[in-house]
C-alpha cells in the first residue's frame, strides 16, 4: 500500500501533542503580537518624533527580514548577548516580536482612517487622549482591523511551522519526525497539510464571525 493511514493512528498520541503546541504557541503569540503592535502603534501615533522614529525603524527591520532569520538570531545568536533560551520561549518571543511589527501597522493604519472631525469634536469636549483612545478610536478603528488581523493571525499560524527548525516540539517537527522513522513521508505530508487548512480554516470563520457579530452591534447602537 502506498499510502498507510495506520502510520497515522498508531502516532495519533503523538502528533496531538503536537498540534497542541502549535496551537497553544499561535494564541499566545497572536495575543502578545496584537497587545505590543497596539502599544507600539499608540506609541508612534502620540510619541512624537523620538519614540515614532526608532519605533518606525525597528518595524521597518523586522517586518524586512524573513521570519527564519529573525529566529535563527535570536536563538543561536542570543547567547552572545547575553539571552540564551530554550525552544519553546525563543519561538514564543519570536513569534511575538514579529506579529507586533505587523499588527503595529495594521493599527497605525486603523488610526489613520478614522475622520480627524471625530477626533477634534472629542477634543473640543474637553476628553483627554487616554478617552480619546478609549471611546472613539477603539470603537471606530476595530471593524477596520479586524479583517487584515485575522488574516495576520492566520501568517502567525502558518509561520509557527518555522519553528521546528530551533526544534520546538510543535506540529511540523512532530509529524517530520514520525515521516522519516516510518518512512511515510507521504502521509506525514498529507496529514501536516490537511491539519494546517484545517485551523486555518477554523481561524477565518472564527474571524468572519466575530466580524457579522460586531456589524449587528454597531447597527443596533446606531
Amino acid at each position: 500500500m502506498i499510502f498507510d493511514v495506520n502510520v497515522i493512528f498508531d502516532q495519533l498520541p503523538a502528533i496531538l501533542r503536537g498540534a497542541g503546541v502549535t496551537i497553544l504557541l499561535w494564541i499566545a503569540a497572536t495575543i502578545g503580537g496584537a497587545f505590543f503592535g497596539f502599544l507600539v502603534a499608540v506609541g508612534r501615533r502620540y510619541g512624537g518624533r523620538l519614540v515614532n522614529l526608532p519605533l518606525g525603524f525597528c518595524v521597518e527591520i523586522l517586518r524586512g527580514t524573513p521570519f527564519l532569520i529573525q529566529i535563527f538570531l535570536l536563538y543561536y545568536g542570543g547567547p552572545f548577548i547575553g539571552l540564551a533560551l530554550d525552544p519553546v520561549p525563543a519561538g514564543l518571543m519570536g513569534l511575538t516580536v514579529y506579529g507586533a511589527a505587523y499588527y503595529s501597522e495594521i493599527f497605525r493604519s486603523g488610526f489613520a482612517a478614522i475622520p480627524v472631525g471625530h477626533i477634534e469634536a472629542a477634543q473640543c469636549v474637553g476628553l483627554t487622549q487616554g478617552q480619546i483612545i478609549r471611546r472613539i478610536l477603539l470603537p471606530e478603528m476595530t471593524m477596520l482591523v479586524l479583517p487584515p488581523s485575522v488574516n495576520m493571525a492566520v501568517i502567525i499560524l502558518k509561520e509557527t511551522a518555522i519553528l521546528s527548525i530551533i526544534t520546538v516540539p510543535e506540529l511540523t517537527l512532530t509529524v517530520s519526525a514520525i515521516g522519516s522513522q516510518q518512512y511515510a513521508f507521504v502521509e506525514s505530508l498529507f496529514l501536516l497539510a490537511l491539519i494546517y487548512w484545517a485551523l486555518v480554516e477554523a481561524a477565518g470563520r472564527l474571524g468572519h464571525l466575530a466580524e457579522t457579530r460586531l456589524s449587528r452591534y454597531r447597527f443596533s447602537q446606531s
